[in-house]
């Protein structure tokens, strides 16, 4: 089984989900830079502060902050893991190569459409980062969190206008990296639509 694994595929497509059947089934070790970004934006951190203002607007952290954080955190893995969030493009995917040799890249591939009903129906919890989505996956108490009782809210980049910006600038830079990764023999692209466990079973398919 493949076991350096990138997920990619645009904001609300699965990747935090499937990362999670992931690391509970198979072991992978995620490393989110999303949860990283928004953990340093709760504590308020120089670098917090920084990749807020992007965030906010839905436009990418740029390269030199990410590629900087993720370097460390790369050096620390070991055994399965996942990047989920890193490399968004090709610049970061290049400054990764020189670190480590990823075995394979899944795409998760889902229309805009349906992405900006998921993302403007998703709740996030600021504690633990459990996800939440008010048609799909709506938390057992209105509001809360299963997992830790804390009360769920709606990401700033979650609304309508800002999700359809976070769409167009994956697609004007992110999207590349699909070519990127397809040019190298890594690349396996999966319908992100219909049931978690139905896409979950195409993922494993591909790391074999």
């Amino acid at each position: 089984m493949k076991t350096k694994i990138i997920l990619l595929g645009p904001p609300g497509c699965g990747k935090g989900t499937q990362a999670e059947l992931l690391g509970d089934r198979l072991g992978f070790v995620r490393l989110s830079t999303g949860d990283m970004l928004r953990e340093a934006v709760r504590n308020d951190t120089p670098l917090g502060r920084e990749a807020k203002k992007y965030m906010d607007a839905g436009a990418l952290v740029p390269n030199d902050v990410i590629i900087g954080m993720m370097k460390d955190k790369i050096r620390e893995l070991k055994g399965t893991f996942l990047l989920d969030g890193f490399p968004r493009t090709v610049e970061q995917a290049d400054a990764l190569a020189k670190e480590i040799d990823i075995d394979a890249a899944i795409n998760l591939d889902v229309d805009d459409e349906e992405l900006v009903g998921r993302l403007t129906n998703r709740r996030s919890c600021p504690d633990c980062n459990s996800v939440y989505h008010l048609i799909n996956k709506a938390p057992k108490k209105e509001g809360i969190c299963d997992k830790c009782g804390c009360k769920l809210y709606q990401r700033d980049d979650d609304t309508e206008k800002t999700v359809r910006n976070r769409l167009k600038v994956y697609r004007d830079n992110t999207y590349p990296l699909i070519e990127y990764y397809r040019e190298r023999g890594k690349l396996a692209t999966i319908e992100g639509i219909g049931d978690i466990e139905y896409i979950y079973t195409k993922v494993t398919k591909a790391l074999k």
